[in-house]
């Protein structure tokens, strides 16, 4: 009996090209596949691509405490105050929430609707979609890596300041003396706290070229991290998925008991108004936005490949677009939550800096005989400073008590958390209570973050299938070796330097250019209709008009935007970094060396060259497309019995002694969203043979 083509299943214009023109000799051929798309008009019917035995959350609370811990990092403690403070006050909130809508809110959706469709980690989704776009994953990957190396050092300097916040008085809260019982000249010049962080902490070198040796007690707290960080994330998120209860709720409750305390404190509302006064002319300067876009992009923790992993392991039904509306409202209010208490209490400390100026000028006035005695009154004070002339000012050594010159010197990053911050706690009753609650709170912080970083990461390497045949504790435990070693640059004298220089290149230009080509890839290269249909097959909700907008259009213009502001700001100003200078007791800026430039250079390239060197190599040729890596792209669905020894090649199990007919045997593939149906023709002249023309038609 002749073959039969398969004619009667709809034909959709998907047929494949043929594979092999040989004839099997009487004008028909062995094979004909057809492909079909599958019928998607209820939700019911989604085929979710990936691994079936996937590592899963155990609840809906544990997935959402764990983007909460991973979004919701030290930047919204100790950068977010600080922009507001810097662009406008209140003001910056406007920017900020726009920026949130049309760039955050959007990228963040596709990161997690990808990964739960997929149900495979960033190199298996970006190899799914295409495999020329399996360099994203790469570069994502080693972004990623970057970024944890001088993370986990700012957990390192948590530490080690937690340790010391057991002792009392607080060992930042006094300079040290020198045998004849006067302070330190370095620490008079400068302040307690920042003589304990520059010196005691970092014995911090004058430059990049003069780094010193390593400081044991930083090498030690750094493989204290490293240890705990590794027993984390060991096993995944059967393991990390139990931390975040901590690491995730802790937080809120030590900023609740900060903004009870902080309400409370003298000089708080200042310290407010300050803050959120809106300054409405700031919003006219582009800086301004691009801030807002910058910090709306970082804080979500967009392009590293976590939210990918996060959303591989939910369930294909979980309702994504509910979790990013919910994780993007809840990071926001965080962030002006969080602002709220930093500020309540660095008015506090600037009261108090007020006061102590105005005690050492009144002193001054009464050894002049400009006041009568110490305990005269404000109005009397006031008076006797409008007196004098500026030439009197200045010879008699006074100083300007201003309480919003005080509210302007604030900080950012680890000025914030260790100098200004850890002032501001000296001058509470009970300081050591307060900096144990601080620092515990810090620390939770960093490991959720750090926790989300990894997994990332290490969800990214188990994509590729020689990785995924060795134990992940082994796995997990040789990259954590491998960052404790790298990370001892970090431990030397210029090791807050170094890690300015991380932060200021590894995860800056190849961050942006990951999350722009992801938009590119998803919307227009998978396709942005298929991507709605998949979200309305996950979720029952089919994205509207604003999400059309934002993923095609305003998103795409904002991540240009944002990478070519931070090209030309690269170029136009000269890269500095703050090296402290001992002898004067202050930070100066200083060049970055030509040697550090190139190495700050390499690690952009490292960053952005995998995309286009993947797509170079494979569009040529020059690199096998591996299906162990995107194999969410093609997947056996069903084989019928007899087929299984034809596709498996068996054919000398095949029976000599079968009936005189054709062997009819059907098998149906998943390709991307269609399904190959295949029906196998075989007349037993040919099997006796065991020469058997091979499948002809596609």
């Amino acid at each position: 009996m002749a073959a039969t083509k398969i004619i009667d299943a709809p034909r959709n214009g998907h047929e494949m090209a043929p594979l092999n023109t040989r004839a099997r000799g009487d004008g028909t051929h062995g094979v004909t596949i057809v492909l079909t798309a599958p019928q998607r008009n209820s939700v019911q019917s989604v085929d979710i691509p990936g691994e079936p035995d996937r590592a899963a959350w155990s609840g809906k609370m544990q997935f959402f405490l764990s983007i909460i811990g991973y979004s919701v990092g030290l930047g919204n403690i100790w950068r977010f105050p600080y922009l507001c403070q810097q662009n406008g006050g209140g003001a910056f909130l406007i920017p900020f929430m726009i920026m949130l809508i049309l760039e955050g809110i959007p990228l963040f959706l596709i990161e997690l609707g990808m990964g739960q469709r997929m149900r495979l980690g960033a190199l298996g989704v970006w190899n799914t979609i295409h495999p020329w776009l399996g360099g994203i994953g790469i570069s994502s990957c080693i972004v990623t890596l970057f970024v944890a190396l001088y993370y986990n050092v700012i957990i390192t300097w948590v530490f080690y300041y937690l340790f010391n916040s057991f002792r009392y008085p607080l060992p930042w809260s006094t300079c040290p003396t020198n045998s004849s019982g006067f302070e330190l000249e370095e620490c008079a010049k400068s302040s307690e706290t920042t003589y304990f962080w520059y010196r005691t902490t970092l014995d911090a070198a004058p430059s990049m070229d003069e780094p010193g040796g390593l400081k044991w007690w930083i090498v030690l707290c750094l493989l204290l991290s490293w240890t705990i960080v590794f027993f984390i994330v060991m096993k995944g998120i059967q393991s990390s998925g139990k931390v975040v209860y901590f690491t995730s709720l802790f937080p809120y409750i030590v900023l609740t008991i900060f903004f009870i305390r902080g309400i409370t404190l003298r000089g708080a509302g200042a310290g407010l108004m300050h803050m959120y006064t809106p300054k409405v002319e700031k919003l006219l300067e582009p800086t301004v936005w691009l801030d807002a876009a910058t910090q709306v992009f970082y804080s979500f923790g967009l392009a590293f490949g976590s939210l990918i992993a996060f959303g591989s392991y939910n369930t294909p039904k979980n309702n994504c677009v509910r979790d990013v509306l919910l994780v993007s409202v809840c990071n926001a209010v965080t962030a002006i939550y969080a602002s709220v208490v930093i500020f309540a209490i660095l008015g506090f400390k600037a009261t108090v800096n007020v006061d102590r100026c105005v005690a050492s000028n009144t002193d001054i006035l009464v050894k002049n005989a400009l006041l009568p005695f110490k305990n005269a009154t404000s109005e009397d004070y006031d008076s006797a400073m409008l007196k004098i002339n500026g030439t009197e000012f200045a010879a008699l050594h006074l100083s300007e008590c201003s309480l919003s010159k005080e509210l302007d010197n604030a900080a950012e990053g680890t000025g914030l958390a260790f100098i200004v911050f850890t002032q501001a706690i000296v001058e509470l009753p009970g300081a050591p209570f307060w900096a144990v609650l601080f620092f515990t709170m810090l620390l939770s912080l960093g490991l959720g973050s750090q926790i989300g970083i990894l997994e990332g990461m290490l969800c990214t390497l188990f994509d590729i299938d020689i990785i995924k045949r060795v134990k992940k504790q082994h796995v997990t435990g040789v990259v954590c070796l491998f960052c404790f070693i790298v990370g001892f640059i970090f431990c030397t004298g210029a090791g807050e330097y170094w890690l300015k220089m991380f932060d200021s290149f590894a995860g800056t230009i190849g961050l942006v250019v990951v999350a722009l080509m992801e938009m590119i890839a998803v919307i227009f290269i998978y396709g942005h209709e298929r991507f709605t249909e998949d979200i309305y097959q996950m979720t029952g909700y089919r994205p509207g008009l604003y999400w059309q907008m934002t993923w095609r259009y305003i998103g795409p213009v904002i991540m240009v935007c944002i990478l070519v502001s931070s090209i030309v700001f690269m170029v136009i100003r000269n890269p500095t970094y703050g090296a402290w200078n001992a002898e004067k007791g202050m930070v100066e800026q200083k060049d970055y060396p030509n040697w550090v430039m190139g190495i700050a250079l390499s690690m952009i390239l490292a960053g952005v060259l995998p995309m286009p060197i993947v797509f170079l190599m494979r569009s040529f040729q020059c690199l096998k497309v591996d299906l162990d890596i995107h194999q969410g792209s093609i997947r056996r669905n069903e084989t019928t019995a007899s087929t299984k020894e034809m596709i498996d090649n068996d054919d000398d199990n095949l029976s000599p002694d079968m009936p005189p007919q054709d062997l009819l045997a059907a098998t149906r593939f998943t390709i991307g969203d269609f399904e190959v149906s295949c029906l196998f023709t075989y007349p037993q002249k040919n099997l006796s043979s065991k020469t058997h023309a091979p499948p002809t038609i596609c």
